[in-house]
This record gives structure tokens, C-alpha cells and sequence, in this order.
């Protein structure tokens, strides 16, 4: 998730990294690219990774609609976070998967909210 300094970015069980859905990625790397200076790693023509100051985050292929923003928290323990969850009344909507960065679980929350966590 992001190769640039991202070790000063990660705080335990906090938001590290936001998805968004894009309907023409290339349009959307030039738009942030010009107004914020975001830089992109593409993962294949479906998504591309960006890295910001604070917070990094992707554009995946898709229609954007309300509530389609994926909310990513980072966790130095996934397990013991994905269990505090499921303690607290969260319903895992995806197990523990790797990915190339790490691994990660999605889960919803008592409102119906589906957020990520993830792990290296």
C-alpha cells in the first residue's frame, strides 16, 4: 500500500488508507495529480494506488455512488483487531486475505458501514 515512507504513515487501528471507485481512472490520476501532486503506482488498467502526505489510498474501476468510499484502518495485529471487532458486534463481510501489500479482512458495522483493515 504505497512504497514512500509509508512505516511514519501507519498508526495502529487507525484510518491509513482510502478506495475510491473511478469510472475513467486515467481522467482521475490527472486530476489529483495536478491539483494535490498525489503520485499513482497502477496495479494492473482496474486500479491504481496514491500516495499523499498523511494518508494513501486507490481508484478501482467502477461506478461511483454514494457510500462507495472503502475506509481502510491499519493494524499491527489483524487478528486480534479482526476479533475486537467481531466482540464488539462487527460482522466480517470478507476473512483474512493477502494481497500484495499485506493482508486484510472487511467488515460491517452496526450502522451497515463496510470498512478494511489491513496488515503487512
Amino acid at each position: 500500500m504505497g512504497n514512500r515512507s509509508v512505516q511514519n504513515k501507519l498508526k495502529h487501528e487507525q484510518i491509513q488508507y482510502i478506495e475510491f471507485l473511478s469510472k475513467d481512472i486515467q481522467l482521475v490520476k490527472r486530476f489529483y495529480t495536478e491539483c494535490f501532486n498525489w503520485t499513482f503506482t497502477d496495479f494492473g488498467t482496474n486500479y491504481t494506488a496514491f500516495e499523499g502526505d498523511y494518508i494513501d489510498g486507490g481508484f478501482t474501476s467502477g461506478r461511483p455512488v454514494k457510500g462507495s468510499i472503502l475506509v481502510i484502518l491499519y493494524s499491527k495485529d489483524i487478528e486480534t483487531t479482526r476479533e475486537k471487532i467481531i466482540k464488539a458486534g462487527g460482522i466480517i463481510s470478507q476473512d483474512i486475505f493477502s494481497f500484495p501489500g499485506g493482508r486484510r479482512f472487511q467488515f460491517i458495522d452496526p450502522d451497515g458501514n463496510e470498512l478494511a483493515v489491513w496488515s503487512e
